[in-house]
Protein backbone atom coordinates (compact mmCIF):
# COMPACT_ATOMS: atom_id res chain seq x y z
CA UNK A 1 0.00 0.00 0.00
CA UNK A 2 1.29 3.47 -0.91
CA UNK A 3 1.76 5.87 2.00
CA UNK A 4 1.19 9.64 2.02
CA UNK A 5 1.38 12.44 4.56
CA UNK A 6 -0.55 15.71 4.40
CA UNK A 7 0.14 18.70 6.64
CA UNK A 8 -2.81 20.94 7.37
CA UNK A 9 -4.96 17.90 6.76
CA UNK A 10 -7.86 18.74 9.09
CA UNK A 11 -9.68 21.16 6.79
CA UNK A 12 -9.82 22.86 3.39
CA UNK A 13 -7.56 21.63 0.61
CA UNK A 14 -5.64 19.45 3.06
CA UNK A 15 -8.74 17.51 4.04
CA UNK A 16 -9.53 17.02 0.36
CA UNK A 17 -6.04 15.63 -0.27
CA UNK A 18 -6.60 13.16 2.56
CA UNK A 19 -10.05 12.17 1.28
CA UNK A 20 -9.06 11.60 -2.35
CA UNK A 21 -5.88 9.71 -1.53
CA UNK A 22 -7.66 7.39 0.90
CA UNK A 23 -10.42 6.86 -1.61
CA UNK A 24 -7.72 5.74 -4.06
CA UNK A 25 -6.37 3.19 -1.57
CA UNK A 26 -3.53 5.17 0.00
CA UNK A 27 -2.62 5.04 3.67
CA UNK A 28 -2.61 8.72 4.66
CA UNK A 29 -1.25 10.41 7.78
CA UNK A 30 -2.99 13.73 8.45
CA UNK A 31 -0.96 16.30 10.41
CA UNK A 32 -2.63 19.35 11.94
CA UNK A 33 -2.54 21.45 15.08
CA UNK A 34 -6.30 20.88 15.33
CA UNK A 35 -7.06 17.47 16.93
CA UNK A 36 -8.79 14.95 14.66
CA UNK A 37 -10.18 12.43 17.17
CA UNK A 38 -12.08 10.39 14.57
CA UNK A 39 -8.98 9.80 12.42
CA UNK A 40 -6.73 6.93 13.62
CA UNK A 41 -3.89 8.16 11.39
CA UNK A 42 -4.06 11.77 12.56
CA UNK A 43 -1.07 13.44 14.18
CA UNK A 44 -1.75 16.50 16.34
CA UNK A 45 1.24 18.82 16.09
CA UNK A 46 1.95 22.54 15.81
CA UNK A 47 4.52 22.66 13.01
CA UNK A 48 5.80 26.06 14.13
CA UNK A 49 7.24 24.66 17.34
CA UNK A 50 11.04 24.58 17.36
CA UNK A 51 11.35 20.80 17.59
CA UNK A 52 8.30 19.99 15.44
CA UNK A 53 10.23 18.40 12.56
CA UNK A 54 12.15 16.05 14.84
CA UNK A 55 8.98 15.13 16.73
CA UNK A 56 7.01 14.56 13.52
CA UNK A 57 9.51 12.11 12.07
CA UNK A 58 9.72 10.40 15.43
CA UNK A 59 5.96 9.79 15.36
CA UNK A 60 5.97 8.23 11.90
CA UNK A 61 6.31 4.45 11.79
CA UNK A 62 7.21 4.58 8.10
CA UNK A 63 8.51 6.99 5.47
CA UNK A 64 5.73 8.21 3.16
CA UNK A 65 5.98 7.78 -0.60
CA UNK A 66 4.21 11.10 -1.07
CA UNK A 67 4.71 14.09 1.21
CA UNK A 68 2.36 17.07 0.85
CA UNK A 69 3.30 20.30 2.63
CA UNK A 70 -0.06 22.05 2.63
CA UNK A 71 -0.30 23.80 6.02
CA UNK A 72 -0.65 27.56 5.69
CA UNK A 73 -2.29 30.75 6.94
CA UNK A 74 -3.74 33.85 5.28
CA UNK A 75 -4.62 37.41 6.22
CA UNK A 76 -5.86 40.31 4.15
CA UNK A 77 -4.22 42.91 6.34
CA UNK A 78 -1.52 45.57 6.10
CA UNK A 79 1.88 44.58 7.48
CA UNK A 80 1.70 47.42 10.01
CA UNK A 81 -1.57 45.98 11.32
CA UNK A 82 -0.14 42.50 11.92
CA UNK A 83 1.12 41.60 15.36
CA UNK A 84 4.77 40.55 15.70
CA UNK A 85 3.49 37.09 16.66
CA UNK A 86 1.47 36.80 13.45
CA UNK A 87 4.47 37.83 11.35
CA UNK A 88 6.58 35.18 13.09
CA UNK A 89 3.86 32.63 12.36
CA UNK A 90 4.10 33.32 8.62
CA UNK A 91 7.87 32.91 8.69
CA UNK A 92 7.80 29.82 10.86
CA UNK A 93 5.03 27.96 9.06
CA UNK A 94 5.60 28.89 5.41
CA UNK A 95 9.40 29.03 5.48
CA UNK A 96 11.30 27.57 8.43
CA UNK A 97 9.08 24.56 9.10
CA UNK A 98 8.59 23.71 5.43
CA UNK A 99 12.33 23.94 4.76
CA UNK A 100 13.27 21.71 7.67
CA UNK A 101 10.60 19.15 6.79
CA UNK A 102 11.67 19.09 3.14
CA UNK A 103 15.30 18.65 4.12
CA UNK A 104 14.59 15.64 6.30
CA UNK A 105 12.04 14.06 3.96
CA UNK A 106 14.31 14.54 0.94
CA UNK A 107 17.32 13.02 2.73
CA UNK A 108 15.38 9.91 3.72
CA UNK A 109 13.65 9.53 0.37
CA UNK A 110 16.94 9.92 -1.48
CA UNK A 111 18.50 7.15 0.62
CA UNK A 112 15.56 4.95 -0.31
CA UNK A 113 15.78 5.99 -3.95
CA UNK A 114 12.19 7.17 -4.45
CA UNK A 115 9.65 9.74 -3.30
CA UNK A 116 7.37 12.60 -4.26
CA UNK A 117 7.17 15.95 -2.45
CA UNK A 118 4.41 18.48 -3.15
CA UNK A 119 4.73 21.99 -1.73
CA UNK A 120 1.77 24.35 -1.80
CA UNK A 121 2.65 27.86 -2.95
CA UNK A 122 0.09 30.22 -4.50
CA UNK A 123 -0.48 32.30 -7.60
CA UNK A 124 -0.09 35.26 -5.24
CA UNK A 125 3.66 34.60 -5.22
CA UNK A 126 3.70 36.77 -8.37
CA UNK A 127 1.41 39.42 -6.81
CA UNK A 128 3.03 42.14 -4.65
CA UNK A 129 -0.33 43.63 -3.66
CA UNK A 130 -1.35 45.64 -0.57
CA UNK A 131 -2.85 43.45 2.10
CA UNK A 132 -1.13 40.19 1.21
CA UNK A 133 2.52 41.19 1.56
CA UNK A 134 3.46 38.46 4.05
CA UNK A 135 1.37 35.80 2.36
CA UNK A 136 2.67 36.45 -1.16
CA UNK A 137 6.29 36.91 -0.04
CA UNK A 138 6.43 33.66 1.92
CA UNK A 139 4.61 31.81 -0.86
CA UNK A 140 7.22 33.14 -3.30
CA UNK A 141 9.87 31.60 -1.06
CA UNK A 142 8.10 28.24 -1.27
CA UNK A 143 8.05 28.34 -5.06
CA UNK A 144 11.70 29.32 -5.49
CA UNK A 145 12.88 26.89 -2.81
CA UNK A 146 10.90 24.02 -4.34
CA UNK A 147 12.22 24.62 -7.84
CA UNK A 148 15.82 24.69 -6.58
CA UNK A 149 15.39 21.65 -4.33
CA UNK A 150 14.02 19.72 -7.28
CA UNK A 151 17.24 20.37 -9.20
CA UNK A 152 19.38 19.36 -6.25
CA UNK A 153 17.55 16.04 -6.05
CA UNK A 154 17.88 15.17 -9.73
CA UNK A 155 19.07 11.60 -10.14
CA UNK A 156 18.00 10.49 -6.65
CA UNK A 157 14.55 9.18 -7.58
CA UNK A 158 12.92 11.99 -5.61
CA UNK A 159 10.89 14.73 -7.29
CA UNK A 160 9.57 18.03 -5.95
CA UNK A 161 6.42 19.62 -7.35
CA UNK A 162 5.23 23.10 -6.43
CA UNK A 163 1.58 24.07 -6.84
CA UNK A 164 0.71 27.73 -7.42
CA UNK A 165 -3.10 27.76 -7.46
CA UNK A 166 -5.35 30.71 -8.05
CA UNK A 167 -8.44 31.04 -5.92
CA UNK A 168 -9.70 27.79 -4.39
CA UNK A 169 -13.14 27.65 -2.83
CA UNK A 170 -12.26 27.13 0.85
CA UNK A 171 -12.77 29.10 4.06
CA UNK A 172 -9.13 30.28 4.04
CA UNK A 173 -9.91 33.71 2.56
CA UNK A 174 -12.89 34.38 4.84
CA UNK A 175 -15.44 35.11 2.09
CA UNK A 176 -19.17 34.71 2.88
CA UNK A 177 -20.89 31.74 1.22
CA UNK A 178 -22.83 33.86 -1.29
CA UNK A 179 -19.62 35.37 -2.64
CA UNK A 180 -17.95 31.97 -2.69
CA UNK A 181 -20.78 30.55 -4.80
CA UNK A 182 -20.63 33.53 -7.14
CA UNK A 183 -16.86 33.19 -7.58
CA UNK A 184 -17.29 29.52 -8.47
CA UNK A 185 -19.98 30.27 -11.04
CA UNK A 186 -17.84 32.97 -12.65
CA UNK A 187 -14.79 30.70 -12.75
CA UNK A 188 -12.81 33.01 -10.47
CA UNK A 189 -12.24 30.09 -8.09
CA UNK A 190 -12.01 26.33 -8.45
CA UNK A 191 -13.47 23.63 -6.22
CA UNK A 192 -11.00 21.84 -3.93
CA UNK A 193 -12.11 18.53 -5.47
CA UNK A 194 -11.09 19.54 -8.99
CA UNK A 195 -7.84 21.18 -7.92
CA UNK A 196 -6.69 18.26 -5.77
CA UNK A 197 -7.48 15.68 -8.45
CA UNK A 198 -5.43 17.55 -11.04
CA UNK A 199 -2.46 18.47 -8.86
CA UNK A 200 -2.16 14.91 -7.51
CA UNK A 201 -2.03 13.55 -11.04
CA UNK A 202 0.79 15.91 -11.96
CA UNK A 203 2.70 15.37 -8.72
CA UNK A 204 2.67 11.59 -9.08
CA UNK A 205 3.98 12.03 -12.61
CA UNK A 206 6.88 14.04 -11.20
CA UNK A 207 6.01 17.37 -12.81
CA UNK A 208 7.85 20.45 -11.54
CA UNK A 209 4.99 22.97 -11.23
CA UNK A 210 1.21 23.22 -11.48
CA UNK A 211 -0.88 26.36 -11.96
CA UNK A 212 -4.58 25.62 -12.26
CA UNK A 213 -6.40 27.11 -15.21
CA UNK A 214 -5.31 28.88 -18.38
CA UNK A 215 -6.81 32.12 -17.06
CA UNK A 216 -4.59 31.99 -13.99
CA UNK A 217 -1.50 31.31 -16.08
CA UNK A 218 -2.34 34.30 -18.26
CA UNK A 219 -3.05 36.47 -15.23
CA UNK A 220 0.50 35.96 -13.96
CA UNK A 221 1.90 37.85 -16.93
CA UNK A 222 -0.81 40.52 -16.84
CA UNK A 223 -0.30 41.19 -13.13
CA UNK A 224 3.43 41.54 -13.68
CA UNK A 225 2.77 44.40 -16.12
CA UNK A 226 0.47 46.37 -13.80
CA UNK A 227 1.82 49.80 -12.82
CA UNK A 228 2.04 50.63 -9.11
CA UNK A 229 -0.79 53.16 -9.47
CA UNK A 230 -3.21 50.34 -10.27
CA UNK A 231 -1.83 48.03 -7.58
CA UNK A 232 -2.30 50.84 -5.07
CA UNK A 233 -6.05 50.92 -5.73
CA UNK A 234 -6.36 47.68 -3.74
CA UNK A 235 -5.61 49.69 -0.61
CA UNK A 236 -8.28 52.44 -0.65
CA UNK A 237 -10.91 50.28 -2.38
CA UNK A 238 -10.52 47.09 -0.32
CA UNK A 239 -7.82 46.99 2.33
CA UNK A 240 -8.77 50.19 4.16
CA UNK A 241 -12.39 49.00 4.35
CA UNK A 242 -11.84 45.50 5.71
CA UNK A 243 -8.56 45.61 7.62
CA UNK A 244 -8.86 46.42 11.31
CA UNK A 245 -5.67 47.30 13.21
CA UNK A 246 -4.57 44.87 15.91
CA UNK A 247 -2.60 45.68 19.02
Amino acid sequence: MSVALVTGGASGIGAEFVRQLRQSGWKVYSVDRTPQPDDPLAITLDLTETDATERLFGMLPELPDLWINNAGIFDFRAVTDLTPQRIDLYMDLHMRSLTQICREAARRMARRGSGRILNMSSMSCWMPMPGIALYSATKAYIRVFSRALRLELRGTGVTVTVACPGGIDTALFGLPMNLRRLALRLGATQSPQTFVKRVLRRTLRGRKQYINGALNRLAIFVIGLLPDAIRYQVKPRLLDKVSQPTS
